[in-house]
């Protein structure tokens, strides 16, 4: 299988930790790919999606998937992973959602600042996007913090990949001071292997 990407999108970043946690290193192939919300993307990535985002996974035997979550649920599945359990699916679905909401809006505003004219970028959009993310950090530090704790599942992957990402792009928020706690998870969750593995250079 060959796994479209671009090293610096939390998305990518989400499936190539899932890649390596269940063991798939050698089943999957990583192919860098170009990818933008303004330029026509590669042709290898539209034969692929035809809406052009990353990631996606060709497969040998049936038509290629896109978007992170199906790509991470198929993933687990031909490894008979754990990432999905099922006692509390819904819980990890839902954190998995958060976390995935908090890179959609990071790279929201990543976008306004990088393809936008200067004289059109709208400060009260990158607001927006970033309340947003307050928001979604103040649930999970708040109420979806015992469920980081536990063996380690998909949640866990997005979250983490979601606030690396910050780091990345938006370090200067300083969203450590918001949530503390959260914080010191992170802290301890970015230096497992394949974290170290993925991250954007």
């Amino acid at each position: 299988m060959d796994l479209l990407i671009s090293p610096a999108s939390p998305f990518v970043r989400k499936a190539r930790v899932a890649v390596r946690e269940l063991k798939l290193d050698d089943v999957v192939t990583e192919i860098e790919v170009t990818a933008t919300p303004v330029a026509v993307a590669d042709d290898i990535l539209l034969a692929a999606n035809p809406i052009g985002k990353i990631p996606a996974l060709r497969r040998d035997d049936g038509p290629a998937m896109y978007d992170s979550r199906v790509i991470t649920r198929f993933l687990n599945e031909h490894a008979s992973g754990t990432l999905y359990p099922e006692a509390r699916l819904w819980e990890v679905l839902t954190l998995e959602a958060t976390g995935d909401g908090i890179m959609e809006a990071a790279v929201n505003m990543t976008y306004e600042a990088r393809f936008r004219e200067p004289d059109k970028i709208s400060p009260d959009w990158v607001d927006g996007q970033w309340r947003k993310i307050v928001r979604a950090l103040n649930a999970v530090e708040t109420r979806w913090l015992s469920h980081l704790a536990g063996p380690l599942d998909m949640a866990q992957i997005s979250v983490a990949c979601a606030l690396s990402y910050i780091d990345l792009r938006h370090d200067a928020r300083n969203w450590r001071a918001l949530a503390p706690k959260l914080a010191t998870w992170h802290a301890e969750f970015v230096t497992r292997p394949a974290m170290i593995a993925t991250q954007p250079v």
